[in-house]
């Protein structure tokens, strides 16, 4: 049995997968504030030039019925629009002048 969380279209970003598969926006905030640039500066520039494929790859599937595979390559989308705010704009992981931070959703939509 597959260990992989994603498609196999995009295993080489499996290692990245294993971090930024986080099924709420609480969890990709928490994540990106507590990773260093490195860290996601390697995911972004692993995963952006694929970004448009990866969402053609989901754009397959009904919303209401993606397969784990998909889902977790949205998931994975939508940590990138996360980090993306930090390494295109911010340039560090937490917002500038923003005290403390945090992220607490009680609902969200889903997936």
């Amino acid at each position: 049995m597959s260990d992989a969380l994603l498609p196999t279209a995009f295993a080489e970003l499996e290692n990245h997968a294993k971090v930024w598969c986080l099924a709420t926006e609480t969890e990709r905030w928490n994540a990106r504030i507590s990773s260093s640039m490195a860290d996601m500066r390697a995911f972004y520039d692993a995963f952006f030039p694929r970004l448009e494929e990866a969402i053609d790859y989901c754009d397959k599937f009904d919303l209401d019925d993606l397969p784990d595979d998909a889902l977790n390559l949205l998931h994975l989308i939508y940590s990138l629009i996360m980090v993306a705010m930090a390494v295109e704009i911010m340039h560090q992981p937490a917002p500038t002048d923003a005290a403390d931070a945090v992220m607490t959703r009680t609902g969200w939509p889903v997936p």
